[in-house]
């Protein structure tokens, strides 16, 4: 596995239960503790376990599902109990969170590597985490890489393309709708009337949780009447891992400034993201060559929040109100993706 890669009798485990998002971002420190160590443990949520069983970096994926079935003290310690027993030779701590920290220190294992802040103290040894860059750069500084070392990847299995290749079988090509997000002021309300006017020219696609779904049937419902072509609603009807790869399957994929966003970076999928609340200095954006992010410029109240709030706060929502859907197909014009069906 790489430079000086250890045997598995000194395992190493990395810790990372955040948002989707930032799991997927977490891939490329994955890849390199995996080149100096041998293949990973890692302890992440259960909704993005899957995603991580077949990554070639991963040697076992521990699921925590912190705000379900394993809520509380009694889940806290089942799960600690499970980590002291594998005796880990070091712990990687992207996450900075109290009960990230506590499990590291938990484990006993000699070496606890995170970032500098209040949980240092629980950590043996700190690393500074960049203020500026993208994410998925800034969280290789945990092993001392520089930035672009190693890129965002997902690995599905031929069940997963499978699937994926099943719901839009009769499609020669297509471009993905991600509509939703967990926070609401993160989400762009011409979804509809985009589709529509893509549906003229190529397939739709609306991909999304099952919470998205009827999001998704109103985006179909708008488009049915004027598209030439069909207008899928998958929201909901795909895994995780199937989902992904259906988004490796996409000419591109329009997003808001959520998980959708940087499954399709993992999966080397085109993207025209649209910030709102949020803005790409934070470090969530498109990271490829050739991705577009697009934002409205000059509002004085944007950012309003790091992660973006349920509502405007100043009931407007100009952000993304203001953000035509013009706009957007331009942005997508210049990508090319819809260059072949001019």
């Amino acid at each position: 596995m790489g430079r000086g890669a250890a045997s598995l009798s000194s395992p190493t485990l990395v810790i990372q239960t955040a948002f989707l998002g930032d799991v997927v971002l977490t891939t490329p420190l994955l890849s390199a503790v995996a080149a100096r160590h041998g293949p990973t443990d890692v302890v992440t949520t259960a909704l993005a376990a899957p995603l991580l069983e077949t990554h070639p970096a991963v040697r076992q994926v521990i699921p925590y599902d912190k705000r379900g079935g394993d809520r509380g003290w009694a889940g806290f310690q089942k799960l600690t109990g499970r980590l002291r027993a594998e005796r880990y030779a070091r712990v990687y701590l992207p996450h900075r969170s109290l009960r990230s920290a506590a499990l590291g220190w938990i484990t006993r294992a000699p070496t606890r590597v995170g970032f500098s802040g209040r949980w240092s103290f629980l950590y043996t040894d700190t690393r500074r985490k960049p203020r500026t860059g993208h994410e998925s750069d800034r969280l290789l500084a945990l092993a001392d890489e520089p930035p672009g070392a190693y890129r965002p990847h997902l690995r599905t299995t031929a069940q997963d393309e499978d699937a994926a290749a099943a719901l839009v079988a009769n499609e020669s090509g297509f471009v993905a709708l991600a509509p939703g997000s967990i926070w609401g002021s993160k989400r762009w309300p011409y979804y509809p009337e985009l589709a529509a006017r893509l549906a003229a020219r190529v397939a739709v696609v609306v991909v999304g949780s099952k919470e998205d779904a009827r999001l998704g049937d109103e985006i179909r419902a708008a488009a049915g009447s004027n598209g030439r072509q069909r207008v899928v609603n998958a929201c909901g009807r795909l895994t995780l891992r199937e989902s992904a790869a259906l988004l490796g399957r996409a000419e591109l994929l329009v997003a808001n400034d959520s998980a959708p966003l940087h499954l399709a970076t993992a999966m080397g999928t085109p993207i025209v993201a649209l910030f709102g609340p949020t803005v790409t200095e934070f470090g969530f954006g498109p990271l490829r060559g050739g991705d577009l992010a697009l934002g409205m410029q000059g509002l004085l109240c944007r950012p309003c929040s790091p992660h973006g709030p349920l509502q405007c706060p100043l009931g407007h929502h100009r952000c993304m109100r203001d953000l035509s859907v013009e706009a957007v197909i331009t942005a997508i014009e210049e990508t090319g993706a819809l260059r072949r069906r001019s």
